[in-house]
């Protein structure tokens, strides 16, 4: 594949991959101790209070995963010289979409690829 993006941009959004990865963990290590922590004790609705919370912390916590393989990926991509096309149309995404968004696999034309795909076969009833 040909390099098309700038050597400071791809720079640029490793250092933005980097801090984000260091951000995702430490939020990741902060659910940890936060629902090591979770107090069900009390009464009926401060148990179910706490259940909630818990709940909506796991959630984040799957969410956080989600995003640290995502910038795993794009920091992997960088490593061995794909970084920047699309996964969808193999065309490069724009230095713009990757330097707000350092992790994104899709082009925007790839991400409507996608969507229009993806509420096709949820009209269809097919996964």
């Amino acid at each position: 594949m040909t390099v098309y993006l700038r050597t400071t941009t791809i720079n640029k959004c490793q250092e933005k991959l980097l801090a984000a990865r260091e951000e995702t963990l430490a939020q990741l290590f902060s659910i940890k101790v936060s629902i090591r922590e979770s107090n069900f004790n009390g009464d009926e609705i401060d148990r179910t209070n706490s259940q909630l919370s818990e709940m909506r912390m796991l959630t984040q916590q799957q969410r956080l995963k989600n995003l640290l393989v995502e910038i795993d990926v794009a920091l992997s991509k960088i490593q061995n010289g794909r970084y920047g096309f699309c996964e969808q149309t193999e065309e490069p995404i724009k230095e713009a979409r990757l330097l707000a968004i350092p992790w994104t696999r899709l082009s925007i034309e790839g991400a409507e690829v996608s969507d229009r795909l993806s509420k096709r076969y949820k009209q269809t009833g097919r996964k």
